[in-house]
Parts: C-alpha cells; structure tokens; sequence
C-alpha cells in the first residue's frame, strides 16, 4: 500500500479508510489477528480486510456495514491524528497550483506538523521528485518518518529535525519552490532564497495573522522576490435539497377553481398547478448554505524568485 501508487487488494500492515457515513470515517492499521470497534459491530481483520478489494462493503458483527477505503491525501487529511493545527484541501489545491508543482519538482517545506499538507505534496511531485521538510520538535518529526514509511512513501521525502530560521533546509540551488508555515516566516526568507533554484522559484508562506504577512512581504522585498500577491481562500458549501413552500393566499375561492371547469378528483388533473393549490405547498430544488462555516483559515503570500 502507498499514498502515491494505488493497490486493489488489502494487505497486512495496510493503512485503510473505514467510512461509517459522511463526515464519518477513521483510519485503521490492518493486522492479521486484530479487530476493530465500529457503532455497527466489530470488524475482523483476518477475515473482514485481508484479501478484499478496496471500496468493499463490509458487513460488521451487529449487522451494519462499513466501506473500507484506500487512503489518499484527501481522505488522510481528513483523518489524520492532529499532533498540530494542519493545512485542508481547500487550501491545500491552490498552494499546489501556484506553487507550479508537477511530477519530478523538488519542495521545501517547514514545518512538517502533522503531515496533512506533506502527503499533498508528496503525490503531486511523485515519481521523480522529492520533498525536504524541517520540523522543529523532534518529536514530530520522528511521527513524520514513521507515518512516511508505514505509507510507503519514505523515498519521496527527507525529514529533517532542525531550526530552519537558523540551520535552513539543509539544501542549496535545487528547489523549484518553497513553503513555509512557521510563526515568524520572515526569519527563513534568506534561507529559502538559498535553497531555490538561480531564477524563477516560486516561494509561499501560510500566515494566520495579516501582521505576519506585512513582516514577510517586506522580507521578500529586502531580498529581491517579485510578484508579491497575498489572496485568502473562503469556502461556502451549499446543500441542495428538497424544501416546501407553503403558496400564498393570492384570493382565489373555490368558485374560482370551478368556473375554470378544474375538476380535483379527476386523476388527469392530479399534476396539473391547480391540484399544488387545492394542497397549499409546493416542493422544489434548492441549495442552502450551511449554518456553520469555516472563515478565515489564513493567508497565502506567494512570490518569485528573480
């Protein structure tokens, strides 16, 4: 099993997705001889996972049913164990893309956190490229190789237990862009110019607080960035479904309906507007936002190198 090349069958020592329903699912390590816990029942591994396609419908001891699912950034971003604050899709799609990214790009990234945004960026450069990020507590960088090679990925990535204000990336002239997530980026701009490319690296940094961005913006001046633009992801979810109106009171009796020749009880009529009249409703699509959204998550300050 790996995040980047994608298997049919499950194996011993998988990580799998278990999806209850939306917005309810968890990641489980697969072992031979192991059971998990659901709402629906217990899940056998040896005899419930092992040898079964992935995306099967799982039948658990209580009677109900889970899928089990392959892993992929997506999914893992929603069900990783929090060890910081992380990165989510809706950010994540528009790093990747100004940041230029394809197969074979070489990244710098600090720090690693939790990994949500590292798995991202991991597939995106695969199978050629590679990832260098730095992570300041060494106990989560430890996590970090840990979860890289139980995802079998740990080719594609170098982690790196350091400062990167003071020591930087441990690279020089090789990187095609650079993403910082720290809580004083500023200090780490002379380094990421180090570790980019001679022209044309792009550079981002992920900030929750505007005076952050103000601070970094004038860093990437002081050391030649161009194209220095600051944007804010927000995202509106919408659900579309079936609601009911009750029509109004326009004055219309039923002498009205009769001398129109309307007959109620005739089956031809049962669809026609009249026949929603006479029942007072009316049903149709509609899309309603959700009441609680997320706001601000923070902003993206994106620049080149010249």
């Amino acid at each position: 099993m790996s995040f980047v090349e994608y298997g049919d069958t499950i194996k011993d020592g998988d990580t799998a997705i278990v999806f209850l329903g939306h917005e309810s699912m968890f990641p489980v390590k697969v072992q031979h001889g192991t059971v998990t816990q659901t709402k629906y029942g217990v899940i056998r591994h040896s005899t419930d996972l092992i040898g079964k396609k992935y995306g099967s419908k799982v039948t658990c001891s209580k009677g109900g049913w889970v899928f089990i699912l392959h892993p992929t950034p997506e999914l893992w971003t929603m069900n990783l164990p929090h060890r910081t604050q992380i990165l989510y899709s809706t950010d994540i799609s528009i790093i990747t893309m100004m940041l230029e990214l394809k197969p074979g790009s070489i990244v710098c990234e600090s720090g690693t956190g939790s990994g949500s945004l590292s798995h991202a960026l991991i597939r995106t450069v695969a199978p050629t490229g590679h990832l260098y990020t730095v992570e300041f507590h060494q106990q989560r960088a430890e996590k970090a190789r840990e979860e890289f090679r139980e995802h079998g990925v740990e080719h594609l990535v170098t982690v790196t237990n350091q400062d990167v204000c003071k020591n930087g990336f441990g690279v020089s002239n090789i990187a095609d862009a650079v993403f910082l997530d720290i809580p004083s980026p500023w200090e780490a701009i002379g380094h990421a110019k180090s570790a980019l490319k001679a022209e044309g690296g792009r550079i981002c940094s992920f900030s929750p607080c505007i005076e952050q961005v103000q601070r970094t913006c004038l860093a990437m001046e002081e050391y030649g960035f161009t194209e220095i633009n600051t944007l804010e992801i927000l995202l509106r979810v919408y659900n579309v479904r079936t609601i009911s109106l009750q029509i109004p009171d326009l004055g219309k009796t039923a002498e009205d309906n009769s001398s129109t020749g309307f007959d109620s009880s005739n089956p031809s009529h049962q669809g026609s507007p009249c026949a929603n009249l006479q029942q007072g409703t009316v049903q149709f699509k509609s899309g309603v936002p959700l009441r609680e959204v997320v706001g601000h998550t923070g902003y993206l300050t994106f620049a080149t190198k010249s």
